[in-house]
């Protein structure tokens, strides 16, 4: 049975999924037609519910509910891993002269559904001049004064600073302090159109992708390297340890919280609207 996968081709994700499309696992009878896509476009695909299986952004989840279900392994979540909000102007670090310009502010936002998105929503209801980019356009763009904020995910965190730019604020710490839970970030879903059978198989060899990965970090350097955009390896690690964790293995009770006051806090401020009863795909050890 080949089922279609997508997939960002950020280091997180290829090395999770790394052992599963190239076989280095057994994948118990099932192949995989894979699309590589940001996570903006992945979020729009979930829209249109195009394919199978998927990584998208939590925020967008919400929205896709009814199509998909979350599987318990391949999410990122984690503390520290949360988006930032940087600039050029090293007046806008004073939160004060902020807070005063922000409904004027130009702000760059790596895609509406994503869960960085919602995040600055929370911290910064009144900014509302966003401008939606790829994620990795975003330094640029501030660089060349055609905004004045960007709100940055992935491998920006370890670049933004050798470029000269400044961070107004860690939203994920922003989020922690606010809940104490981990930050949800992105996770892998699968259409409610196939069997429960077919689920938790999909859900039973991604935590063995995750957990031969982990056990040979080093397997899947070349296929990773090929998809990181000339990121050197030391970015790429430092990207990996960033987001892939134990919640990538087993989101467990306290990912499944987190997740659950991500979207407890959404619908009370009428950014999504009200979710399933049953979001997850989990064993029914768990």
């Amino acid at each position: 049975m080949k089922l279609t996968l997508g997939f960002s081709p950020c280091p997180n994700d290829t090395f999770i999924f790394d052992a599963l499309i190239h076989h280095k696992i057994d994948t118990e009878g099932l192949d995989f037609e894979v699309h590589f896509d940001d996570v903006e476009t992945l979020n729009q695909k979930a829209v249109n519910h195009e394919l199978d299986i998927t990584k998208l952004s939590f925020h967008a989840f919400a929205h896709v509910a009814d199509k998909y279900a979350l599987l318990d392994s391949g999410s990122a979540l984690g503390f520290g891993v949360g988006p930032l909000l940087i600039c050029k102007d090293e007046s806008l670090l004073d939160l004060e002269t902020l807070a005063a310009k922000g409904k004027d502010l130009r702000i760059g936002i790596p895609g509406k559904l994503t869960t960085a998105n919602f995040l600055l929503g929370i911290a910064f209801p009144e900014m509302q001049h966003k401008e939606i980019m790829v994620f990795s356009e975003i330094e640029d763009a501030l660089l060349e004064d055609r905004i004045d904020i960007g709100l940055i995910i992935h491998e920006n965190r370890f670049t933004y600073a050798s470029r000269g730019l400044h961070k107004i604020l860690d939203l994920g710490s922003h989020w922690e302090s606010l809940t104490g839970c981990a930050i949800p970030l992105g996770g892998i879903v699968i259409s409610r159109t196939l069997s429960k059978e077919i689920q938790l198989k999909v859900n039973r060899l991604i935590r063995k992708s995750v957990e031969f990965a982990f056990a040979n970090p080093k397997s899947g350097i070349d296929f990773i390297s090929s998809h990181a955009q000339a990121m050197d390896q030391e970015v790429m690690y430092k990207h990996i340890d960033l987001y892939v964790n134990n919640y990538s293995i087993d989101l467990g009770k306290e990912g499944r919280k987190a997740i659950d006051i991500l979207f407890e806090k959404a619908e009370a401020t009428g950014l999504i609207p009200a979710v399933p009863a049953s979001l997850y795909v989990k064993p029914d050890t768990v």
